[in-house]
């Protein structure tokens, strides 16, 4: 267990955040009073003068102190004499430098808007010690999200709607979904609330006029439905929203064995976006994953929906799965580049806490982040030579080699609420089990959420106490637009 010792300041998150990026595999323990120091430990301490950190683990020793003023940024002193320990400590850098934040292309614009493009570059590169490689990433990034962001107006909202069923549950998750096996009597009962919450919805969003942009339909995996409901659903929204101004509408099909032709046909009555997502292509790493179908069937489930004539293909993958090698992972992004989707998104495994995967006390080891790494790099430079660029960015905690997911689309095939909820650019009006909506105010950071119930079951019984709770929208748009 890591020490953190936390003295006369309240810097603790950041601090914390920082170590975590070095000791994945530590669990960390704050401590805010003085104390006899035993290894390992990290200790800082600010007085009004004079700022002090010190890193003891492994028998290897680092301390650095520094003069302050009232007028000094102690917070970004502390992480930057911590990184510095840590780095001599460890033996390495972090491709992201001091940043362990969600969005750090969201941090890069605001620079850029108040001091310009090349003190805001200067500013990722030598203060906040990002890697030129991820700069680059983060420029080219800022770049193309910045004309997606442009799009939205003040009235502006996107729709998000939760499926809440898997097939099984995959080994690196932690999203509160449900096994169709185990909750299929909800299945029913679920999809019949799920249609009066998006009415209820829709004449909210008519009443205060605001302007629909896109569509999301997520989960979970939604075709884990039948094709009577995915097309009550789809049908639902198109009804009853005003999508003169749609701009986009996706369906995240997800897994490939939930993938019928009758399913597909429901969803592209309405819908022209469409996700497929493998993760990987070698058929023993989804096996130890825990996804129940094989790289044939997901190449059959691609075919059938460029058969359709979905004009827009998502798939995403993930480096850094068990049984992953940087060669498979190689042969993964070459099999997607040859069916030319219009959109891929690589995510970085993140072992999240009530995973499968971390429960199993799975360890991140240094040649698992240098692997993961050259994975990155191999299919950012694949993706860029089929025609793709990065077009959205974002991170996780405990990610491996704490790196990034990003993603990749051709040119006019951006997913553009991927980029609105993780910019928080405008509000987000959601439905469905587990689902949050985002209320953002007008050329403002404030954001508001209200909460849907977690599981289907709470969900259905509760669904008239969170009725009257959305209500709220009414009010937060009556305060502050």
């Amino acid at each position: 267990m890591m020490k953190l010792y936390i003295l006369k300041h309240n810097f603790a998150y950041e601090l914390e955040n920082l170590t975590r990026a070095f000791f994945p595999n530590e669990k960390i323990c704050t401590i805010n009073i003085s104390e006899e120091l035993c290894e390992p430990y990290i200790y800082t301490l600010v007085l009004s003068n004079r700022i002090t950190v010190k890193v003891a683990v492994d028998g290897k020793y680092k301390e650095h102190s520094m003069d302050v003023t009232a007028d000094d940024d102690i917070e970004l002193m502390l992480a930057t004499m911590l990184y510095k320990c840590l780095t001599e400590i460890c033996g390495r850098t972090l491709p992201w430098g001091l940043l362990t934040g969600v969005r750090p292309i969201k941090l890069l614009r605001r620079l850029k808007d108040a001091d310009g493009s090349n003190k805001a570059e200067e500013y990722f590169k030598n203060t906040l010690l990002v890697s030129d490689e991820k700069l680059s990433l983060a420029k080219t990034t800022e770049a193309n999200e910045r004309k997606i962001l442009e799009l939205s107006q003040k009235d502006s909202f996107s729709l998000y709607v939760s499926i809440p069923f898997c097939p099984t549950r995959c080994n690196y998750c932690s999203f509160v979904s449900q096994s169709v096996e185990k909750a299929k009597k909800l299945i029913k009962p679920y999809v019949d609330i799920l249609l009066e919450e998006i009415k209820e919805t829709a004449k909210i969003a008519k009443d205060l006029k605001l302007r629909l942009e896109t569509v999301y339909i997520g989960g979970g995996t939604p075709t884990t439905l039948e094709a009577d409901d995915l097309y009550l659903i789809v049908k639902t929204i198109h009804e009853h929203f005003d999508l003169s101004n749609l701009r986009e509408f996706t369906v995240e099909a997800g897994r490939p064995d939930t993938i019928t032709e009758a399913k597909l046909r429901a969803i592209g009555l309405y819908s022209d976006r469409l996700s497929i997502n493998p993760q990987t292509l070698n058929d023993s790493v989804l096996e130890i994953i825990g996804r129940r179908h094989s790289t044939e069937e997901f190449y059959n489930a691609f075919n059938l929906a460029r058969k359709l004539g979905f004009r827009h293909i998502n798939t995403d993958l993930i480096a850094g799965l068990q049984g992953d090698t940087v060669k498979s992972f190689e042969n993964t992004i070459n099999g997607i580049t040859e069916l030319s989707p219009e959109s891929v998104t690589i995510h970085t495994l993140s072992m999240k806490r009530s995973s499968f995967i971390t429960a199993e006390n799975k360890l991140i080891t240094e040649d698992d982040s240098a692997d993961v790494s050259r994975m990155l790099s191999y299919g950012y430079d694949k993706l860029s030579l089929s025609g793709l660029r990065p077009y959205y960015l974002y991170r996780q905690s405990k990610m491996v080699g704490n790196l990034e997911n990003t993603g990749w689309a051709k040119e006019g095939f951006d997913g553009l609420y991927n980029v609105y909820i993780m910019d928080e650019t405008h509000t987000i009006l959601a439905c469905g089990a587990g689902a949050v909506t985002k209320l953002k105010a007008f050329d403002s950071e404030h954001l508001e959420r209200i909460f849907n119930f977690k599981y289907p079951y709470e969900y259905i019984d509760r669904y008239s106490e969170l009725s009257s709770r959305k209500q709220g929208i009414y009010d937060f748009y009556n305060k502050y637009f």
